[in-house]
């Protein structure tokens, strides 16, 4: 297993997995583009029409390559996939790239990626699928091997994103918000280390929550993330010790949503 993330030119993400198949190039490659075997462990439809490849639902995609037995590029949204099959030995290497615009939702789609391709090496090896694993388990995982410890300091205001695996409300709970009161101090879930923290200003529940500090205002919000988890975006005034502070909570966060499950 050999799985990277890259940031582009154009700041997109390019997640790149390769995988080591024991079976020929042309085994691979059918396995990779005819409807019977890609409904087996493919996250959705998936049929090449001409120069199009539908997905039996939504728009349809377009094919930007195709070379049998070696290649077949595709959009898929406004992603794009490749699939990139070479001999190796007596068997073949797969290589999958995933172009995307949210690298935060990287370690989301590895984990999808890694269980679909582990369900296509069972195909091939005509072994009964796996059952679908501790996918959050797995997310987790693959932030730290794509280096997805959030955080940044930029002209004395830290910014730290994060995928989580939990719902809104689930991550809301934790933070004990549901004690947030307007004119009071925040729960503690939601301190900055060392940073004494003034009244609550804000509180929409599962949401966003805001307070003031002597250097200025914090912001907490939960959005929509990628998969299944919500989006951490939190702000505050701090320097470098504040961002380790920072993402040192932001991941006993994740580990503590993780063990609850």
């Amino acid at each position: 297993m050999n799985d990277h993330l890259l940031i582009r030119p154009d700041g997109r993400a390019e997640l790149v997995m390769r995988r080591r198949l024991p079976h020929p190039p042309e085994k691979v490659w059918r396995a990779v583009t005819e409807p019977e075997h890609l409904k087996q462990w493919f996250p959705a439809e998936l049929t090449i029409d001409g120069d199009r490849v539908r997905y039996g639902f939504g728009p349809d995609g377009a094919v930007l390559e195709l070379e049998p037995p070696r290649l077949f590029a595709h959009t898929w949204g406004e992603d794009e996939l490749r699939w990139e099959i070479r001999p190796d030995g007596d068997g073949s290497l797969l290589t999958l790239t995933h172009v995307f615009g949210d690298r935060f939702g990287a370690a989301g789609f590895a984990a999808g990626w890694h269980t679909c391709t582990a369900a296509l090496a069972a195909l091939l090896d005509e072994r009964p699928l796996p059952a679908p694993g501790d996918l959050a388990r797995l997310h987790e995982d693959y932030v730290a091997i794509l280096g997805l410890i959030p955080g940044e300091l930029a002209g004395g205001t830290v910014r730290l994103e994060r995928q989580l695996t939990r719902t809104a409300i689930e991550v809301w709970r934790a933070l004990r918000g549901d004690q947030a009161e307007a004119g009071s101090p925040p729960p503690a879930p939601f301190g900055i280390p060392g940073t004494p923290a003034g009244p609550v200003t804000r509180a929409e529940p599962g949401k966003i929550l805001e307070y003031e500090t002597a250097g200025g205002a914090v912001r907490w919000e939960l959005r929509e993330g990628t998969g299944h988890g919500t989006r951490l975006l939190s702000t505050c005034p701090g320097a470098a010790a504040t961002l380790a502070a920072c993402r040192a909570r932001a991941e006993r966060l994740a580990s503590g949503l993780l063990a609850d499950q």
